[in-house]
């Protein structure tokens, strides 16, 4: 069996951001987070773009881009007009834990979304995409689930505001049980390295921005339970790794960080107006677009904000009723794709929110044409009077050139306070003052976190931003497993006191 002079233990929470956790750990509700921070290493971490979960997450476990992964998104195109599929994971890019494993170095893997676990020199638990997928080893959910008394937690449900107490319940319970399967598997694999990821953070600050960002005494006991909750899982995961005794490392960091929403930019509205996008018979969503209409105008009075909630519901259970399609669905971009000219469009935005792909199936959009399309693109976006959207070529922020599913253009809306969406459900591009019962009150931003104690860490705090594919390279080196130079970040070891001499 290998030597390693140093464990590491990374702790994901999904959205983390010191917006939120400074002032929980000031006020005395995360005492373990808060006493890392205090005897550790404090730094923002700078996410990738999109900063979304599965690019983030997946370069942070290979430490390349998304333009290496050729991942900018959880789907990507197949070829046909609104078709997309789940991305197939990041291989055959190797993760961190592949690199250790071929050393010989044990290592567990609890919750990444993945669609299966993959044989690796330990055992790897699924998360997200597979909601009870195969584990490696089979064996290891029996395992689980004796443990735990019950069955391993599957991804929460959609969230639905009638149902906020069984919901809030839910999350705090997979966290919980996240953390019991996590201890139970370390005090028996004893692995070297360990990765466990929280999901369920990010899918309550989606929820729940509004109520979060409150003074902590005026946020509702449900929410400060649920962070308890998650302190507590990080100080047993911490606990039990820390037990099997050696160096260790506890890093805890999130994938990207989070923030209020205040507004929604439709990017296939914008085309459309802009006649990039075109129709065969005309915008053709009459019925639809008065809903619309009907339904923002009712959120400048209370009785239009009460009734909203459950007229949503109502409408996101009963998809299939003529009568829900006709006021309020039918709008998806799969659902337009069969009545888009698709040899006159000359752009649309889809399957990655974030992104403008330009029409290949456009006889007059000839290669020496697209360059000066989207030069075009570009320049009409950043004259839009009424939001502030940056614009990006793939091929100038990315370390990797593997962009054959990318977008052509990549745009962030008002530094991500405005979300982009792909549909046609509303009848203007902007929405400003968006109605909250459909998706939530809190988006996601570039500033992720990153917390580091243990044996040689030099407590302090880093103001300059680390990035996200820094993580792999500091943890590969510390544990011996360089060199590390094909990788797209540059290690912190010294401030972690894992350098090599």
């Amino acid at each position: 069996m290998p030597h390693v002079s140093r464990r590491f233990l990374v702790l994901g929470l999904d959205g983390g951001t010191f917006d939120l956790l400074d002032p929980l750990m000031d006020a005395g509700e995360l005492p373990f987070l808060r006493a890392m921070v205090r005897g550790g290493l404090r730094a923002p971490l700078t996410s990738v773009y999109p900063a979304k979960t599965i690019p983030a997450w997946y370069s942070f476990a290979t430490g390349k881009d998304p333009g290496e992964l050729g991942i900018f998104g959880f789907t990507e195109p197949t070829g046909e007009p609104g078709r997309s599929k789940f991305v197939q994971t990041f291989r055959p890019a190797e993760a961190i834990w592949d690199r250790l494993g071929r050393l010989g170095l044990t290592v567990g893997v609890l919750n990444l979304p993945l669609r299966t676990g993959y044989p690796i020199h330990g055992f790897v638990v699924p998360g997200f995409f597979s909601d009870g997928g195969d584990t490696f080893p089979r064996e290891i959910r029996a395992e689980i689930e004796g443990a735990l008394g019950c069955p391993y937690p599957v991804e929460l449900p959609v969230y639905h505001a009638a149902e906020r107490a069984p919901w809030m319940e839910a999350a705090t319970r997979a966290v919980m049980h996240r953390a019991k399967a996590a201890a139970a598997l370390t005090a028996s694999h004893k692995p070297d390295f360990l990765f466990v990821l929280f999901r369920e953070t990010d899918r309550i600050e989606h929820q729940h921005w509004n109520e979060l960002q409150r003074p902590v005494a005026e946020i509702p006991e449900d929410l400060l339970a649920f962070w308890r909750a998650v302190d507590a899982a990080c100080a047993g995961v911490d606990h039990a790794f820390r037990a099997a005794g050696g160096p260790a490392i506890t890093l805890v960091l999130s994938d990207h960080g989070h923030g209020a929403v205040h507004s929604d930019f439709l990017t296939n509205r914008w085309l459309a107006e802009q006649r990039l996008l075109v129709f065969r018979d005309g915008d053709t969503l009459g019925a639809r677009n008065l809903f619309a209409r009907g339904l923002l105008a009712s959120q400048r009075y209370s009785v239009g904000r009460k009734l909203g909630p459950p007229i949503a519901g109502w409408l996101a259970g009963r998809r299939r009723s003529r009568l829900a399609r006709f006021v309020g669905g039918g709008t998806s971009f799969e659902e337009m794709a069969t009545k888009i000219d698709w040899r006159r469009t000359i752009a649309y935005s889809y399957p990655v929110p974030e992104g403008i792909y330009l029409n290949d199936r456009n006889p007059d959009l000839t290669p020496e044409r697209r360059e000066a399309v989207l030069a075009d693109l570009k320049r009409r976006l950043e004259a839009y009077a009424d939001a502030r959207i940056e614009v990006f070529d793939p091929r100038e922020i990315y370390r990797g050139h593997h962009l054959e599913h990318a977008p052509s253009l990549l745009i962030r809306v008002d530094s991500m306070r405005t979300e982009p969406w792909m549909d046609f459900r509303y009848p203007r591009p902007l929405i400003r003052d968006r109605p909250e019962f459909f998706f939530g009150t809190g988006t996601h931003r570039m500033n992720g976190i990153l917390i580091a104690a243990g044996e040689g860490v030099r407590p302090g705090q880093v103001d300059a931003a680390l990035s996200l594919l820094d993580v792999a390279p500091t943890i590969l080196e510390g544990m011996g497993a360089g060199p590390t130079h094909d990788l797209g970040g540059r290690s912190f070891g010294a401030r972690l006191g894992t350098a090599p001499a």
